[in-house]
């Protein structure tokens, strides 16, 4: 397979596969980068198949991870404006991938554009709720919050500007044909928010039985690999 490792607008980008009227913009989750496992096979399933992909690093990951800023989700949303954007001059149709976060991230960007269809990957659909979550483990309210901005803990560091920008851009809109794929053991994507966002918006929702919030052992990315091969070629 074709590998092309690019920059757009300094960004560290990989092009996967030969030039194609049908492109991928592939977006990996947290504490990952744009040649996570599960972009590895997507890109060997999707290149087969006739499309290219375009994957990237986002802030603080990969390529990246010199970066000190905190990660603000408009800043992600901005970057995949910048993918959006070098996809449309190469390709006539576009299709996203998103895994974990990455699929948050593109909900916030692409609902109101013009897109062929969509493969998620244990997507956040409700981050506020993962927030609250969180809030709860480190036994700290919402004023409490505010007032310390930034709560640290060992699974993810909270922040609250972030908090507020989540709470005030909820996922209303999503049009385009998409398919979800998430483990049966997902604690950190409650099943009840994943299938209600697949209710509201007509996706499809595959559970693997048995399988986590992370897919990177053989038997789930074997399972990952059979399921986006088959919806790949959907129509």
């Amino acid at each position: 397979m074709n590998l092309n490792k690019i920059r757009i607008n300094g960004i560290p980008a990989i092009i996967w596969g030969d030039p194609s009227d049908k492109m991928i913009i592939a977006a990996h989750g947290s504490h990952s980068s744009k040649i996570d496992d599960c972009i590895w096979v997507l890109a060997d399933e999707a290149v087969r198949q006739g499309y290219q992909v375009l994957s990237f690093d986002l802030p603080q990951h990969g390529e990246r991870v010199y970066e000190t800023d905190f990660i603000m989700p408009d800043e992600c949303v901005r970057e995949l404006a910048v993918m959006d954007a070098y996809a449309r001059k190469h390709a006539r149709k576009i299709s996203l991938f998103g895994c974990s976060m990455g699929a948050y991230f593109e909900l916030l960007a692409f609902s109101d554009a013009d897109i062929d269809r969509v493969w998620f990957l244990s997507p956040v659909t409700d981050m506020e709720r993962i927030i609250q979550n969180l809030m709860r483990y480190c036994g700290v309210d919402e004023e409490q919050f505010r007032q310390r901005v930034t709560v640290h803990n060992e699974l993810e560091t909270l922040y609250f500007p972030y908090y507020e920008y989540v709470r005030s851009h909820p996922i209303t809109r999503w049009p385009h044909k998409t398919y979800i794929l998430r483990g049966e053991k997902d604690t950190l994507c409650e099943y009840s928010y994943v299938k209600s966002f697949s209710g509201r918006f007509g996706c499809e929702l595959t559970e693997q039985s048995g399988g986590e919030h992370w897919f990177h052992t053989e038997e789930q990315l074997a399972f990952f690999r059979l399921w986006i091969r088959k919806r790949l070629s959907q129509d």
